[in-house]
């Protein structure tokens, strides 16, 4: 696997449990290698028209390129905003054990015959 596959989501969740939820999903489906949870962050940013203010968990989560969109459904699925971010960024390099690691733990599991 090569850096160009490889990306990282940044995702932020209104509490420790629903990201921790989250997190344990997409890395049980295969969606994601790895999800980071940053506690206590504080958000500043437009909603409504109205600037607010919050304490939100930050998920970094590693996946493939290929693995994403079906991520971003099972974000949208499990995530309590009517608009959670989901913002994708590409790998520009990483060794290549880590990378390597990451598309292996994202490959969809063969179908039993």
């Amino acid at each position: 696997m090569s850096a160009k596959g490889c990306r990282v989501v940044l995702v932020t969740c209104g509490s420790t449990a629903e990201a921790r939820k989250i997190a344990l999903s997409v890395v049980q489906k295969k969606l994601a290698a790895c999800a980071n949870l940053v506690p206590s962050v504080e958000s500043i940013y437009r909603w409504k028209g109205r600037v607010e203010r919050a304490r939100e968990v930050l998920l970094i989560i590693k996946t493939t390129a290929d693995r994403f969109p079906e991520l971003e459904k099972e974000v949208k699925r499990l995530h309590s905003y009517d608009v959670p971010e989901f913002i994708v960024l590409l790998i520009a390099a990483g060794s290549t054990e880590y990378l390597r690691w990451i598309g292996e733990s994202t490959q969809r599991s063969a179908p039993k015959t």
